[in-house]
């Protein structure tokens, strides 16, 4: 029984709250129906898909890196400890390891893994199209939990990402203990 493990994140570009990684092992061949990357994807097919993917994979995890972790190392490396927490949280031993993008966490607790960078994987792996879902669906899950405690931020529509709404609400109240403080709003501003 040969095993592939895809990863992926979701929440690099937003302006608060986690990077959210997932990683999901499938039988080398293995698909599902509707699978593709999670940004192109209705949020209600995300849905259906996470409860699929969750039941017919043979293992998965979700490592978060939290708004303080990416103001403390920079997106990139939060989102590389994301990816790492979600890969050793695996059960499973010499296996390939896809990871969407140019770039692969640097320590793993599994070393028997082998941990290969596939710039464009949510769109040529199935497990890494997975992988993107869980992510995404997480990550979602979470800032709509936020926005029972943010209303004004409306977390549940923008997910945190820099909506013309969002930075409005920043400007007007101010950032939230969830804010990633190293991701200045004006950035976004023209």
């Amino acid at each position: 029984m040969e095993l592939i493990a895809g990863v992926d994140e979701a929440g690099r570009g937003c302006l608060a709250g986690p990077v959210v990684a997932a990683a999901v092992v499938f039988l080398k061949n293995q698909t599902i129906q509707g699978l593709r990357d999670s940004k192109r994807l209705s949020a209600k097919k995300r849905e259906q898909l996470f409860q699929i993917i969750k039941s017919e994979s043979q293992e998965h995890s979700i490592g978060l890196a939290n708004h303080l972790e990416v103001d403390q190392y920079n997106i990139l490396k939060a989102t590389m400890l994301a990816m790492q927490r979600a890969i050793d949280q695996l059960h499973q031993n010499d296996i390939q390891v896809l990871i969407d993008g140019p770039h692969c966490p640097v320590v793993v607790s599994n070393l028997s893994l082998r941990l290969e960078p596939k710039i464009g994987g949510d769109g040529l792996y199935a497990s890494v199209s997975a992988a993107s879902i869980l992510a995404k669906v997480t990550r979602d899950q979470l800032m709509e939990q936020m926005h029972i405690k943010y209303p004004q931020y409306r977390f549940d529509k923008n997910k945190g990402y820099p909506t013309k709404e969002h930075l409005s609400a920043i400007q007007e109240f101010g950032p939230t203990p969830i804010h990633r403080m190293t991701f200045k709003p004006e950035m976004y501003s023209n």
